[in-house]
């Protein structure tokens, strides 16, 4: 417990120096000692959260096996490490102008929980909504898995999505480097990655769908 409250006191001072939206990341916060004995999860969400206020463009890697209509196809891919605290990141995944898609980060007693959030072009909630999971396991810095969790499960059996009820969702950061977003199906050979360019930041995307705008928001 110790440990996590200095690392969410280390956060909120990087928070406090969110970095310039066009600008050069700044670094990992420094936290002496403490950063090398803090948990995992805590680590990766620090990573993920010195890039706080920047956008940055992503491209597929891997899409096995290929969907019919796939919505990402083509597109123009742009992950905005948008709000931060030390106990949860919020990222809009913008997909062209579709700007629906929200990850939700949020640190938890047992680890790291992802959930997705989906709106409508009104603000509204999608059907398919706030779905994910938490983590199992430690995990590393570098990454982090989530197994699917009940919620969703009885959601995507609900909206008669079976596929989906094996998903394990998986995040990976360099800082400075690159971030990937991953969804994968082991038993049907599912792999959908995208991975997105840390080193090169780019113009700060519109508000997301049913969220408040902030300073700094792109136009439509």
């Amino acid at each position: 417990m110790t440990t996590r409250l200095l690392m969410s006191a280390g956060l909120a001072v990087l928070l406090a120096a969110c970095a310039d939206p066009l600008g050069t990341p700044p670094p990992e916060p420094e936290l002496g000692t403490d950063a090398s004995t803090a948990e995992p999860v805590d680590q990766f969400l620090a990573r993920l959260a010195s890039h706080c206020g920047q956008a940055f463009e992503g491209q597929i890697i891997a899409n096995t096996p290929p969907l019919d209509n796939d919505p990402f196809i083509g597109e123009r891919l742009v992950m905005h490490v948008r709000e931060c605290s030390p106990e949860e990141v919020r990222v809009p995944f913008h997909v062209g102008d579709d700007h629906s898609r929200t990850w939700i980060l949020t640190r938890t007693d047992g680890g790291l929980r992802l959930k997705h959030d989906h709106r409508k072009p009104d603000g509204s909630d999608d059907a398919v909504t706030m779905y994910g999971g938490e983590t199992t396991s430690p995990g590393t810095p570098e990454r982090q898995a989530f197994p699917v969790g009940e919620f969703s499960i009885e959601l995507f059996q609900r909206e008669d999505l079976p596929a989906s009820v094996t998903n394990v969702w998986a995040m990976e950061i360099e800082p400075g480097q690159r971030f990937l977003y991953e969804l994968a199906r082991e038993a049907e050979g599912r792999l959908f990655q995208v991975e997105f360019d840390l080193t090169t930041p780019v113009a700060i995307p519109p508000t997301p769908w049913g969220h408040p705008p902030l300073p700094g928001d792109g136009d439509r």
